[in-house]
């Protein structure tokens, strides 16, 4: 079977070539350990967490790898929804580098409390560094799995990943978002950075990493994305 390469992504990939090394030794200015409960903080306006949660499990695109707390993008959303007139918490569980093997690990006490939404934006490492596809696949299943098991409801955000370990690669990579949100019937954002990647205006200088600009994209991406499941969030601003 021939795979062809979109033309924007043949840009996207070429960027995160060269982001992946830049992205580790620049780490964001709001880095959190994968195992710091503190990584709770990250992306609230400063409501109480006494509100219902929606939790952005994620990488250096949800931490905001060189942005200010306020300009990543599950603190972006959180000022959307509220505006919308939602009284919610956006939870920013975002670590830089982290594969879906890390989200994995910490997914337990990243969904404690009264969370609503998960909102999965994990795989972009995972592709960067070739890694299994029915390995990453595995981890993102069980991260559904414990989410939904919890009655949670969840958006899972796609990625892409770069060419160079092979097209067949990078198609079933892409592909295997597709099949888990079908799988487990969750909604589903086919790719996080859509109408940012490879636009040089909306990126930081490593290409990849979304500027402020990019950031409120991205925002708009998931708060769009989100629309069918906010009944879940089940109560509203007075």
């Amino acid at each position: 079977m021939v795979v062809h390469l979109k033309p924007w992504l043949v840009g996207f990939v070429i960027g995160v070539s060269l982001a992946c090394g830049s992205a580790r030794e620049n780490p964001s200015k709001n880095r959190q350990d994968s195992t710091d409960p503190q990584l709770f903080e990250n992306g609230s306006s400063g409501v109480s967490l006494e509100e219902p949660l929606i939790v952005v499990l994620g990488d250096s695109l949800t931490a905001g790898l060189g942005l200010d707390v306020e300009q990543t993008f599950p603190f972006l959303l959180e000022e959307r929804l509220q505006k919308d007139g939602y009284a919610v918490t956006v939870v920013n569980a975002g670590v830089s580098g982290d594969t879906t093997a890390g989200g994995l690990s910490r997914v337990g006490w990243a969904l404690e409390g009264d969370v609503r939404i998960l909102v999965l934006a994990l795989g972009g490492n995972d592709g960067l560094r070739g890694l299994s596809v029915e390995q990453m696949k595995r981890n993102l299943s069980e991260i559904l799995a414990e989410a939904k098991g919890r009655g949670m409801a969840v958006l899972l955000a796609g990625m892409e990943a770069p060419p160079n370990f092979g097209l067949t690669y990078a198609a079933e990579f892409r592909e295997a978002f597709r099949e888990l949100a079908e799988a487990y019937d969750v909604a589903f954002l086919p790719f996080l950075l859509a109408g940012v990647a490879t636009e040089p205006s909306l990126n930081q200088a490593d290409g990849i990493h979304p500027n402020v600009d990019g950031s409120e994209i991205v925002a708009q991406n998931v708060h769009e994305a989100l629309t069918p499941l906010l009944p879940a969030l089940d109560s509203v601003l007075p």
